[in-house]
């Protein structure tokens, strides 16, 4: 577990020392501009002092919302070189999600791009009164800040980050309605980046093609903290597309690459006559569980080992994978440990051998001290200084295999998805008297949300839906709506979600 308030580990900062000055940090596909390591410490000191000019100090949260790209990992570590918590968030939200997330994180200020800026999240601004700085191309490909249309004034100095500062502030959804904030400390950070690159042998030749989103963990920590901690190099897609993966990637000679299942099949679904690159030499899989048949398409399709993960927002990313050959990978298996200590408890909170199934639990130097402002969450999130993930599985010849979530969470294509979230948004509809949201399983995403809900007047199933589309990011919009005339509760009045929604699917196949 997380230390707490001590100093031990790494500034985040380390990251721009691992790589020799002239040597490539990123690369980005779409006009091959090169970013050396030396480029990059000047413009992240540059940034740093205009957030400083801008006000930002140590303690402080800056939220952003930008598109992928070199830039993004820029400001990131220009926050945390002064100390301040970043809040990236996701593009894609609407104006009452940005707005619930203003008023959770209160950041100093809001980072958008100067083009391109997403109006829900401006719109929110304003109503939050957050004040905005915007990022724009500067001369030379130096980022600069813009506040009112002008250039932010830069501050003379400032006072530097510390290890255990918080330098992420992400948010986690589970069942209850309302998210939970993680914060991640610059040790948290960069022991996580520094197991991931010694778990796969990273190196200064090693070069990673990143397909992630950077305000999902997922991307920021494997795909460009880790490659950055060995020295190596980034390629970082402003837009990732899939059908211009294979020609970059030959291109800029991608080593490895890291993402989700959903995305391995929509890169291999675009794969061209001219085959995977020869310089890749590994594929990561994360964020949502890997079939057997996925993972041998895969392997056919990139002509090199695929390794399955296992991760958390709480962890600081990584907790187990499968290793390189020559050691084996195991299907069905998340792998070894490789960033925590596994354990597996039973409900009584007693830990159990090898073999028996219950709860992971984990605790390691990525691990987060607990969440902020929450003491309910924290109360049953700990036992004897593990984290409990909610997670069940069992560990055999020291191998993690998961068998579900004991959590409702919906994971849409590696998105956690909160199904009280979607019920409150359809509970917001004059007509819905109550309402029930599950996962259903997909071919593609591997699940996605549904609902139930039973009405007090008639409405099309059309109307909620776009009633969702107005409230929630279009991940997050149920695929299927049942009209229900009551919706099965227990003698408590508790709603199991999974059978509620294995019941009303079944029927509907037997139907």
């Amino acid at each position: 577990m997380d230390a707490g308030n001590g100093q031990a580990g790494e500034r985040l900062s380390g990251l721009l020392e691992t790589g020799s000055g002239p040597a490539a940090a990123f690369v980005t596909p779409e006009d091959g501009v090169t970013i050396s390591y030396a480029q990059l410490a000047d413009r992240v000191e540059a940034l740093a002092r205009g957030l400083a000019g801008a006000g930002v100090r140590r303690g402080d949260r800056v939220a952003l919302t930008l598109p992928n790209g070199p830039e993004f990992v820029q400001i990131i570590l220009a926050v945390t070189l002064l100390g301040a918590a970043a809040a990236p968030l996701n593009p894609a939200y609407t104006e009452t999600e940005f707005a619930f997330y203003l008023e959770d994180i209160a950041p100093r200020l809001l980072l958008v791009p100067a083009a391109g800026a997403p109006r829900a999240a401006v719109t929110a601004a304003g109503t939050a009164s957050v004040p905005l700085i915007e990022l724009a191309a500067g001369a030379g490909g130096q980022p600069e800040l813009l506040t009112g249309g002008r250039p932010a004034g830069a501050a003379a100095s400032y006072e530097p980050g510390e290890p255990g500062d918080i330098a992420l502030v992400l948010h986690t959804s589970g069942t209850t309605s309302r998210p939970k904030q993680v914060p991640l400390r610059q040790r948290n950070l960069m022991a996580s980046a520094r197991t991931i690159a010694r778990h796969y042998q990273l190196g200064a030749d090693d070069v990673s093609f990143c397909v992630m989103p950077l305000f999902h963990i997922h991307g920021l920590v494997a795909s460009a903290f880790a490659a950055m901690g060995a020295g190596g190099t980034v390629i970082a897609p402003r837009r990732f597309t899939a059908h211009r993966f294979w020609p970059q990637a030959r291109e800029h000679g991608a080593t490895w690459l890291s993402a989700g299942p959903t995305l391995h099949q929509m890169i291999l679904d675009r794969a061209d006559a001219d085959g995977a690159p020869a310089s890749l030499r590994f594929a990561r899989s994360c964020s949502s569980p890997l079939t057997p048949a996925v993972l041998e398409r895969a392997e056919a399709g990139y002509g090199v080992p695929v390794l399955e993960a296992y991760g958390m927002t709480e962890a600081s990313h990584q907790m187990t994978s499968n290793p390189l050959p020559p050691a084996a990978r195991v299907p069905g298996s998340v792998g070894v440990p490789a960033g925590a200590e596994i354990a597996v408890i039973d409900a009584a909170g007693r830990f159990l051998a090898a073999g028996e199934s219950g709860e992971v639990v984990i605790r390691g130097p990525g691990v987060m001290s607990g969440y902020l402002s929450n003491p309910a969450a924290n109360e049953g999130a700990f036992v004897e200084g593990w984290f409990r993930t909610g997670d069940r599985g069992a560990v055999r010849d020291g191998y993690l295999y998961l068998e579900g979530r004991l959590k409702e969470m919906i994971l849409r294509g590696g998105e956690n998805i909160s199904p009280a979230e979607i019920e409150q948004a359809l509970l917001a509809h004059p007509a819905v008297a109550d309402a029930v949201c599950f996962g259903v399983s997909d071919a593609r995403y591997g699940e996605v949300p549904a609902a139930a809900v039973t009405l007090s007047q008639d409405v099309p199933v059309a109307d909620l839906t776009g009633h969702c589309r107005e409230r929630l990011a279009a991940f997050k919009v149920p695929t299927a709506i049942y009209v229900l005339p009551e919706i099965p509760r227990t003698a408590t009045g508790k709603v199991q979600r999974r059978r509620v929604g294995e019941h009303i699917v079944g029927t509907q196949a037997a139907g």
